[in-house]
């Protein structure tokens, strides 16, 4: 499980609500989450946001485990 998806359920939020929060539809998160659309440096940030963390403490470890 990516660590996004772990933050994300850990969190209580669903696909829907990041996507709210991000301004992106639902379809657009759930591909970010699972790897079927690259994630931008901005849309990193922007998620990062809203867990309160640095884009390097919620991607990072999946990146160096060639998981993104």
């Amino acid at each position: 499980m990516s660590s996004l998806k772990q933050l994300r359920l850990s969190a209580g939020y669903t696909h829907q609500d990041m996507a709210n929060k991000l301004n992106i539809s639902k379809t657009f998160y759930w591909q970010i989450e699972s790897k079927k659309r690259r994630l931008s440096y901005q849309m990193a940030i922007n998620i990062a946001y809203i867990f309160g963390k640095k884009p390097d403490e919620i991607f990072y470890r999946d990146y160096k485990n060639k998981e993104f």
